[in-house]
């Protein structure tokens, strides 16, 4: 059976897939378990980029070595190395990912547990109104299946590529990247998720964002695929969960909440949109869908209810289209900027 001593060995000819070094270079190696009587081997390692595949090719190459060393089975438990040690180590030449440890950008996550609440009016006007406060703004359409950022934001141009890097379009601020510049006139996507993964991958690693604050993330409704990538890509990814005041509606969303804490991603807030009617004949707010659906899941999820988003229509400029961007002097408009400044405050940036 293998000694504590011939299992660092072999860790320590691993070479960590970013940074090219081996794990007795970056004082990777953090744990070493045997069970002799089971011929069983478990490690703790810590890489520069833990949560994408480089996990999972690092993983596969610690397997074999050990097995092949007389193990009969791996255990395997990965960290993120400190953000210092790889920025000493990093490769200059490498362009970096806005996944690459250290660079700073704060990733959220908008999710809903169902369709229809008005999910992705929430990321692209969320994205606005944080662009409107001077920060520097990126949003992935990730809802692969049911994409339509460019159609709301009225990006009617494609990404360019320079240098092997795809260069996202930039509207109202914002930097954006979308499976609909990919597809030709509103074709569907027929894919299986490991294909809607790789996508969303490429989204992050081959798109030039430059640098950025924030990198809002429209997510598909539901706890499916992209959602569960998404949580295995960024496992720092901050949530934000909507809903509308529904309580069927609400219930559903409480899915998508308990699915971002059991991933330890942390849970930002609740947006209630569709809040109420605000009658232009008397004035009086109309409750439509109901009342009270958001704040009950803010108190079951333990957050801060962010804003609540009365139904309405931007105001439409054939000059300049974009069916669901509202002003920054129209009354949601204004609540929206209202809710970026509840994010920077409770992100700390």
């Amino acid at each position: 059976m293998l000694t504590n001593e011939q299992v660092r060995d072999i860790l320590e000819k691993i070479k960590d897939p970013y940074l090219h070094r081996t794990l007795a270079e970056t004082y990777g190696i953090e744990e070493i378990s045997i069970k002799e009587e089971k011929k069983h081997v478990s490690v703790k390692v810590a890489i520069a980029q833990a949560g994408t595949k480089d996990q999972m090719e690092i993983q596969q190459q610690i397997v074999t070595a050990l097995k092949n060393g007389g193990a009969t089975s791996v255990g395997i438990r990965v960290n993120q190395l400190p953000p210092e040690v790889v920025a000493s180590m990093a490769p200059a030449d490498e362009p970096k990912s806005v996944l690459s440890p250290g660079i700073g950008t704060t990733f959220i996550a908008i999710a809903s547990g169902k369709g229809g609440v008005g999910k992705s009016t929430v990321s692209v006007n969320l994205a606005v109104a944080l662009a409107r406060l001077g920060k520097k703004i990126g949003l992935v359409d990730a809802d692969i299946y049911g994409f339509s950022v460019p159609d709301m934001m009225g990006i009617a141009e494609r990404p360019q590529v320079q240098n092997d890097r795809i260069m996202p379009v930039e509207r109202f601020g914002v930097k954006v990247i979308s499976m609909g510049f990919f597809v030709e006139d509103n074709a569907p996507i027929i894919w299986r998720g490991p294909m809607l993964g790789k996508m969303l991958n490429q989204f992050f690693t081959e798109v030039e964002w430059g640098e950025l604050d924030y990198l809002l993330l429209d997510l598909p409704p539901g706890t499916g695929d992209v959602a569960l990538d998404v949580h295995q890509m960024i496992p720092h990814c901050k949530e934000i969960i909507v809903t509308t005041p529904h309580p069927t509606a609400a219930f559903v969303a409480a899915r998508a909440g308990a699915m971002a804490l059991k991933t330890d991603h942390e849970l930002l807030g609740v947006i209630e949109n569709m809040s109420y009617f605000e009658s232009k004949v008397t004035g009086e707010e109309e409750y439509v869908f109901g009342k009270g659906g958001g704040k009950k899941l803010a108190e079951e999820l333990d957050v801060a209810l962010l804003g609540q988003i009365q139904l309405g229509q931007p105001e439409i400029d054939e000059n300049d289209f974009a069916p669901s961007i509202y002003a920054e002097t129209h009354k949601i408009g204004k609540v929206y900027l209202k809710i970026a400044e509840q994010v920077i405050k409770l992100t700390g940036k």
